[in-house]
């Protein structure tokens, strides 16, 4: 079956009742036959059924044998570091989730862990980075909120060859638009708030991988640190499986569309999208995914137009995460990546001009009028007729 196929057909073929729609085990614990053996389930904190449909369905989704779903991206992030110890270092891409960042830049050393930002999507610099006590590669592609590309073939190659684990986070493209595994990853991880739930109405993270001793190394870290999801975040995580599919191939339709807008809009300095022919990664994300994803950001040349742009907004929701059916804007560097350390920020924070527009599944004539009137009304010039583009290392800018 296709892939767009298998996110519908989420039925559990066990279930005794013939359920089309898969059951909520909302229960803390399961009733044993016997007071000296356990069955298959026991107690929600270890396995639930809700949870292992979903665990199956996102495993088989990225073409692998194993997933596990946790409370949150965040401790979807934090699981991988457990598989380090004192002494190991991470090799991490330069634009992440703020989270992620902060996460790597205080929580991580903490732990006895060196950390190391590098450019991702320069395969050369990734390979001068690493040295012996780098034990996991950490990238996203496209990035958030800049929408770089990492070549993942070359990642992995280079990671295997130092003996390190290359880690991807796939949040943004989901497996129906890229599966890193295909290409060389260890291990998948997601933000299953986003894209995956689809609905801005559950929190949720997941980790996937076709490794069964990391598999083993995870699930037992699971069990014991209690960061398993909850049966109903996972009963509304398969719900909006379903419908990834069709949501995703509207959102990336549109997100086009406003790309191409904004790329030819004389407020706008420099367009962040990997579907735009001056894209400076988008021939490796054309040959490593099948779609440019919802997400389009872009800079003004003055962070006070850019607030005020983001203000005047009506359709687009002030709003951080990304992926759901309602459209959101964000200046990533005051929300979402506000949260990167200060010794940090120079170098990690996004631009004070940057907006971040999330497309949803509006009418996408709805939502560039109200792009059109935000900016006329923001005081950005009106449109002007489309130009040339060209791409810089960190996105495409009009040719002045």
């Amino acid at each position: 079956m296709n892939i767009s196929t298998r996110c519908v057909r989420l039925g559990d073929p066990r279930d005794p009742y013939g359920a089309v729609a898969p059951p909520l085990y909302q229960t803390a614990t399961f009733r044993q036959e016997s007071a000296t053996e356990f069955g298959e389930y026991d107690y929600s904190r270890t396995a639930n059924p809700t949870r292992s449909l979903l665990e199956a369905k996102l495993a088989e989704l990225e073409g692998a044998r194993y997933g596990l779903a946790y409370t949150s991206g965040m401790a979807a992030v934090t699981a991988l570091l457990g598989l380090l110890e004192a002494g190991d270092q991470v090799l991490a891409g330069d634009d992440l989730y703020g989270g992620t960042t902060r996460l790597l830049g205080r929580i991580a050393p903490e732990r006895g862990l060196t950390v190391r930002f590098v450019d991702g999507a320069d395969p050369r610099a990734v390979a001068a980075a690493l040295d012996r006590r780098t034990r996991l590669l950490l990238v996203e592609t496209p990035t958030n909120p800049l929408l770089e590309i990492a070549d993942l073939g070359p990642l992995g190659e280079i990671a295997r060859r130092h003996h390190a684990l290359l880690a991807v986070d796939n949040s943004l493209a989901t497996p129906l638009l890229q599966r890193p595994l295909e290409h060389g990853a260890h291990l998948v991880v997601h933000s299953a708030t986003k894209g995956l739930g689809g609905h801005a109405d559950l929190v949720a993270g997941a980790v996937v991988t076709d490794d069964a001793t990391l598999h083993e190394r995870l699930a037992f870290r699971r069990n014991a640190e209690g960061t398993a999801l909850a049966p109903f975040e996972a009963w509304l995580l398969l719900r909006g499986l379903k419908t990834l599919a069709p949501r995703l191939a509207w959102q990336c339709r549109s997100a086009r569309r406003i790309a191409e807008f904004l790329a030819a809009h004389s407020a706008v300095e420099r367009v962040f999208f990997p579907g735009l022919p001056g894209h400076p990664g988008r021939a490796v994300h054309e040959r490593q995914a099948s779609g440019p994803g919802p997400l389009v950001s872009f800079t003004t040349g003055d962070p006070e137009l850019s607030r005020r742009i983001v203000e005047s907004l009506e359709l687009f929701t002030i709003a951080v995460s990304f992926g759901a059916v309602g459209s959101a804007a964000t200046l990533p560097c005051r929300m979402s990546h506000a949260s990167v350390p200060e010794e940090l920020a120079i170098r990690l924070r996004p631009p004070p001009d940057l907006v971040r527009l999330s497309v949803g599944v509006e009418d996408p004539d709805d939502l560039l009028a109200d792009l059109m009137n935000a900016l006329e009304r923001a005081g950005g010039t009106t449109r002007t007729p489309k130009v040339a583009a060209e791409g810089g290392r960190r996105g495409v800018h009009r040719t002045r």
